[in-house]
């Protein structure tokens, strides 16, 4: 990287830049640990919190973000085809830009392979990689290659925008809504954990999600407060939002949006979704629902509101419930 570009990087990133305090995280382990990381590099991190970083480079704002697949932990190799296996770990990294509106304008595939691979099925990988890209509308810039025991792919993702959206903005009196359906993920990952075969449709939506790019910028465009990826699980990530934004959400459980292949309590809880969670201005409701569905082809569906407060309530019908238990990395 060229000095000028470095220095232009610093600066933007640990002095004034607008996006230098870290973002709360909601709770859990995982976020436990990151909070013990932050303390320990004190100012040597910056901004951390959002699903991507933020840097200015003369006025244009740059979302970063890298996302880590790992053979054992994310996918198995009888799960999913090797040109699968590429695809959803540039998609999960992709999704990060796409929750905070950003245009992709690169990426970059750092992967492991083990010795006894075939030749084929490397390639088959970074052929869906590269597909991924290619319909988020960018390409693959560069990486690395090394081996490794287990396949290991960890995709960065550049992209810009002029009107980002972040996980801090959602205010008292918004209402919350998702993207598509939820639930199909987890249901086929319970489907192989049990020895047998998904529903279809439900493998698809693990084997190839879609980082809901345009629909992003569809509701940033239409005053979008606060975003977030369902990554982690509708709840866990209403929880990151609301920390993020001083507020409590609260999610209604009859009104989320359920895969027909799924139950409630996945929908609920399930990750490696990619869906978007958003808090719209109350103002920003009416038939929004249907507009979206036209320009998209799947559903934007309210499943609540945040009031003041903190954390998250699962309600059903008005009355607070139990909320099931979700999958935790470090739990």
């Amino acid at each position: 990287m060229p000095p000028g570009i470095l220095e232009t990087s610093r600066r933007s990133a640990i002095g004034a830049h607008p996006f230098v305090t870290h973002t709360p995280l909601g709770p859990g382990r995982e976020f436990d640990a990151i909070r013990r990381f932050w303390s320990t590099l004190g100012d040597r991190a910056a901004g951390g919190g959002d699903d991507c970083a933020f840097i200015e480079l003369d006025g244009t704002t740059l979302a970063v973000s890298c996302d880590l697949s790992i053979e054992g932990t994310h996918f198995r190799l009888g799960w999913l085809k090797a040109h699968e296996i590429g695809w959803r770990a540039c998609a999960a990294s992709l999704s990060d830009l796409a929750a905070v509106a950003a245009t992709p304008v690169g990426i970059l595939a750092a992967v492991g392979l083990p010795r006894e691979m075939p030749a084929s099925l490397a390639v088959d990988l970074m052929d869906g990689v590269a597909e991924a890209a290619h319909a988020a509308g960018c390409g693959v810039v560069g990486g690395d290659l090394v081996r490794s025991d287990a396949i290991t792919i960890d995709v960065v993702s550049l992209g810009r925008g002029d009107h980002l959206v972040r996980r801090v903005g959602a205010q008292p009196g918004d209402t919350l809504w998702i993207t598509g359906a939820l639930g199909g993920p987890a249901a086929a990952l319970a489907a192989w954990e049990e020895g047998q075969e998904p529903e279809e449709t439900a493998r698809a939506r693990f084997a190839r999600p879609e980082p809901r790019i345009a629909a992003a910028q569809w509701l940033a465009a239409r005053g979008a407060r606060a975003m977030i990826d369902v990554s982690d699980g509708l709840l866990a990530d209403a929880a990151h939002l609301a920390a993020a934004s001083g507020v409590r959400c609260a999610v209604e459980r009859e009104r989320v949006p359920v895969h027909p292949a799924a139950t409630a309590d996945q929908a609920i809880v399930g990750g490696e979704e990619y869906e978007l969670l958003v808090a719209l201005p109350a103002s920003v409701t009416g038939d929004v629902g249907t507009r979206f569905a036209e320009a998209h082809g799947f559903p934007l569906t309210r499943v609540g509101a945040v009031d003041a407060g903190d954390g998250v309530v699962l309600r059903e019908h008005g009355a607070a419930v139990a909320p099931p238990v979700g999958f935790g990395h470090f739990d």
